[in-house]
Parts: C-alpha cells; structure tokens; sequence
C-alpha cells in the first residue's frame, strides 16, 4: 500500500515555487508539497516571515529557500522569474483584498488588487508553462476564493481579480496541457489566515461564517494539504482546467 501511494503521490525530484508562502494556505501547501519530496522555494514580501517559514521547512527535513519579493511590483515579478530558477510546480497563492464597498475603491486599490491577484500569477505562468511545457511535465496551482463564482462581503476589485483567476486557470490549462502541464485552481472556503483577519475582526463574522459551511466550521490552513499534493502530484494527471472547491461545502447552498 505505501509503495503504491508513494508512487501515485510522491513528489521526490520535482521542485515548487510557493508565492503567498510564509504563511496561511501558501505555507500550508508548501509544507505539504515539500513533505510529499518536493524542493521548495517560497515567495513573500517580508524576509523574517520567510526566515521563519523556511526553518519550520526545514525542521520537515524539507529542502527550502526564500526570495523576497512584492509581487505588486512588475520588477519584482521578473526578478522572481529570473532568480527561482526551473521549476515543476507553481503555486500562485499570494493576494491582497482591500475591503471597501465599491463606491469608495479608488483607481490605486483597483490596480494594487489585480496587480498581486491576477497580473502576477499570469506572468508567473507565462514564465515557467512553456519551460514545463517543453520538458513534458509541470503543474500550476491557483488559488481563488468564494468571490470567484460569487459576490459576498464587499467583493470589490478583490471579486474582479479572484473571477479572472478562474479564467486564467481554463486559459492556461488549454494553452498547456496537452504538453503536460496541469493547471487548476484551489476554491477555499472562509479559512482562518491573516488575509481573513479583518474580516475575523468583525463581531459575529466567524461563527456567521462558520454556519454557512456545511461542515458547520471554518477552514483552516492545514485543509489544502491533501489537496495540493493531489494537484501537484502525478496523482492528478487527467485533472486540468478545474476549480477544485476545498470549502466545507460552502458553495453548494
């Protein structure tokens, strides 16, 4: 049984780029893709968080390094792509999400939100699809939000980026599947990350949320493990161009 699953889901020799992961669901997905065998260099903006997320990595027996980047900033997107290096597997997970009601976005909240949501993951991927493409093997992992098929909670600019991701996916799946490279995209619930806090901050939000899922709670980091080893993995070979929902049941009523 163990040298079946290792074989279907090991990830020994392949190497992952994690944005957004130095904590919440990128770290969490990180994790588990580097437990499954994987190399793993992460991305985020600040380095101590990355320092310390690298260690937890590590202390997994992960192999892990950090680059520090606002991937806000096209330079900084392009520093990435020319300093990660080749790799099989990209997880776009990094975001921002300025909640103000619509009327009160400005021009600078629009293009600051789909700047990190959906202009670097789409630069990310037009980066390294056709390198995996080419070697005949890859995986790109992005990561949406309830606000991709819905609109609750101010969904702003945030709801624009996080609808586009889906079609981003769909888009690169049909560019570079037939290649072997798998894209698909991750549909969390409400989870509890620091991207959600203020939301959490709010009296009455959590436990609101919480009732809306089926499963009667939140969702937690550690939720998208399996998932994202099964996305990751050759596991998930005949799965392309899909929005795989991890939330509880919270889309479906």
């Amino acid at each position: 049984m163990s040298e079946y699953l290792s074989e279907l889901f090991s990830l020994r020799g392949r190497r992952a780029l994690v944005t957004g992961g130095s904590s919440g669901i990128g770290y969490a997905m990180a994790e588990a893709i580097g437990r499954a065998g994987a190399g793993v260099v992460l991305v985020a903006r600040r380095p101590a968080a990355l320092d310390e997320a690298v260690a937890r990595l590590r202390g997994h027996g992960v192999t892990a390094s950090w680059i520090s980047a606002d991937l806000g900033v096209r330079d900084d997107v392009r520093r990435v792509c020319e300093t990660a290096g080749e790799v099989d597997i990209l997880v776009n997970d990094a975001g921002n999400n300025i909640r103000k009601p619509m009327a009160q976005l400005t021009a600078d909240d629009y293009e600051r939100t789909l700047a990190v949501n959906l202009t670097a993951p789409y630069l990310l991927g037009r980066h390294h699809g056709p390198r995996m493409a080419a070697r005949g093997w890859g995986r790109i992992i992005n990561v949406g939000s309830q606000q991709s098929i819905s609109a609750f909670g101010d969904s702003g600019a945030y709801g624009v980026a996080k609808a586009a991701v889906a079609g981003l996916t769909r888009s690169q799946a049909e560019a570079w599947s037939a290649r072997g490279v798998c894209v698909n995209t991750i549909m969390p619930g409400f989870v509890l990350t620091p991207l959600t806090a203020p939301a959490q901050a709010v009296p009455g939000r959590v436990e609101a949320m919480a009732a809306r899922h089926m499963t009667k709670r939140n969702g937690v980091p550690e939720d998208f493990a399996g998932a994202a080893v099964f996305l990751a993995s050759d596991a998930s070979a005949f799965v392309t161009g899909q929005m795989l929902f991890v939330d509880g049941g919270f889309s479906v009523h």
